[in-house]
Parts: structure tokens; C-alpha cells; sequence
């Protein structure tokens, strides 16, 4: 009896069985891992965030547009605010300019910013695009998280005063940097707002996940502009790492320089001009009243 307990238990025989027994778990749960991964599908209905929840809508009328779900909230913090939202009529005929606005959340981290677009129509008016991760209620963005479905992409449409001023006024470490952009050939500006919206409303359709990677705020800003003008901005690294967006945008001409890059850059910021405002001027002339688009060149 003693011998048979010595053949069922000699060591000589563990490892084999143990690293077989391992593998097959280590490969079933792999197995698992990945059908699950494929078998997740993203959703419009879930429980958003505030800022989150409303998705905007184009509803196109020959030259006229209306966004429906544009958010206009009023920040005191991050998280502290009124909530509004509201719909916007413009003529896509009066679409004049474009500007790109860069937010580093944390200026010692150079590789890690934010980017978003504004569209000036020739009376003033003034909407932004911020494409985003789309937080359900209790969560919070990691990068890492972002590679594997969980979260999904919304385009946020909002006035100024919210998207841009939430970043300025309300986010300590954050640096903003505002910038014009160069439009190359007539029309492309309309045409970029419409390209916009399309995708905006494809969503609504076929709401897709965020990738950290490859379906992100800059990655959607390149499909755009290339969209538009096929080959303006060549693939590289900045577009993964939007912080070093910069010499991109130097080199392919893409905003109105003042200077050298670092002039330009340093000239662009907002934050400090954004934080005066008192509320009783319209937010988006504020932060432009200064020397950098007074006397910006080419």
C-alpha cells in the first residue's frame, strides 16, 4: 500500500501534470478573455454623466444646419455647475474660421493633452467640438482602461464658454493653448463643420468605442482635415501623443504662426485671460483679445 502511495505521489511526475494542469488554464482563460473582449458591442444607453448624457443631433435643411444637444453648461468647478443645453441654427454658407485649442493636463507630462476645434461663423458665433470618452456615472478615464472597450466615443458640441472655459478656469494644472487654423482652399471650412456633424449623427446610429490608441480627440481631428484635403497631415507619432502635436502643426501649416514655435506656443495661452472674464462679454472674444491674433501671420 506504501508503494502505491510513493508511484501516485513521486515528484518526478507533479511538474508534468502541474504544467500541463497550468497551461490549459492559463489558455482557457485567455480563450475567455478574448471572446469576451469581441463579444462586447458599445451603447448609447447607458447611465451617463451629466456632461455626458445628451448626444447632439444635425439636422441639415439645404445651407441650414440646426445642432440639437449643444452644451452650454456654466462651470464654478468640475464639479459644480448649472446644467443647460440648447439648440443652435447657423448657415453653413458663414462658416469663416477655425481654431484649434491644445490643453495639456499636466505641463510636465508633455506627451499627455486634449484637442479640440472651433467653428467662427462671419457673425461671431461660436461653436466647439470636443471629441471625448463618454463616462457612464461613477467612472473615470484611465489610458490603459481605454485599449480594451471600455468606453464609448461621443462628440461633445458646446458653446465656448463651457468646453473651453471648464479647462481654463476650473483645472488647475491644465495649460491651454489657443491657435488659428490654416484652411487651406474655399469652402474647406464648410466643408470640415460638415464632415463634423455627419460623423456626429453616425454615432447616434453606430455609437462606436474609444481607443486610447487608435480612436481618440486627435486620431478623428486627422480623419477630418484628411478627409477634407486629402494628405494634409502625413501618420506620426504626434497623432498618437498629442502633446507633441506642435511641430506637426508647424511643419504642415496647419495654424497661423506668431514667431517661433515656442513664441508661438507661449503666446497662445489662455488660461489667465480665461479666468478674468467676469462673465459680462462674450467668452469667446475675451480670450482672443490679446497680440497673438491681433498680429498672427502666416
Amino acid at each position: 500500500m506504501r508503494g502505491a502511495q510513493e508511484s501516485v505521489l513521486d515528484p518526478s511526475m507533479m511538474p508534468g501534470w502541474l504544467s500541463l494542469a497550468i497551461f490549459s488554464l492559463v489558455f482557457l482563460s485567455a480563450i475567455w478573455a478574448i471572446m469576451r473582449h469581441i463579444s462586447l458591442r458599445p451603447s448609447n444607453d447607458r447611465s451617463w454623466v451629466n456632461d455626458n448624457e445628451r448626444q447632439a443631433e444635425a439636422e441639415f435643411n439645404g445651407d441650414e444646419v440646426t445642432i440639437r444637444n449643444v452644451r452650454d453648461f456654466e462651470w464654478r468647478s468640475g464639479r459644480d455647475f448649472d446644467e443647460r443645453w440648447i439648440d443652435l441654427k447657423l448657415n453653413l454658407t458663414e462658416v469663416e474660421k477655425i481654431w484649434f485649442v491644445l490643453e495639456y493636463f499636466d505641463p510636465k507630462r508633455r506627451q499627455m493633452a486634449h484637442t479640440i476645434m472651433s467653428f467662427e461663423m462671419s457673425d461671431g458665433t461660436r461653436l466647439a467640438c470636443s471629441i471625448e470618452v463618454r463616462r457612464e456615472r461613477g467612472e473615470r478615464y484611465h489610458p490603459i482602461k481605454g485599449l480594451f472597450r471600455q468606453y464609448e466615443l461621443i462628440y461633445v458640441w458646446a458653446t465656448e464658454r463651457d468646453v473651453i472655459g471648464v479647462r481654463t478656469r476650473c483645472r488647475k494644472r491644465s495649460v491651454t493653448h489657443l491657435f488659428e487654423a490654416v484652411v487651406l482652399g474655399p469652402g474647406n471650412e464648410r466643408r470640415m463643420l460638415e464632415s463634423y456633424l455627419m460623423r456626429t449623427n453616425k454615432l447616434i446610429e453606430s455609437p462606436e468605442w474609444y481607443n486610447t490608441i487608435t480612436n481618440t480627440c486627435t486620431t478623428n481631428i486627422v480623419r477630418h482635415v484628411n478627409e477634407v484635403y486629402p494628405g494634409r497631415v502625413p501618420r506620426a507619432l504626434a497623432i498618437l501623443l498629442p502633446g507633441l502635436s506642435p511641430k506637426i502643426l508647424q511643419r504642415n501649416n496647419l495654424v497661423r504662426m506668431n514667431g517661433t514655435i515656442e513664441e508661438t506656443l507661449q503666446r497662445s495661452i489662455i488660461d489667465d485671460r480665461a479666468k478674468s472674464w467676469s462673465g459680462d462679454s462674450d467668452f469667446g472674444d475675451w480670450i482672443r483679445e490679446h497680440a497673438q491674433y491681433e498680429h498672427s501671420t502666416e
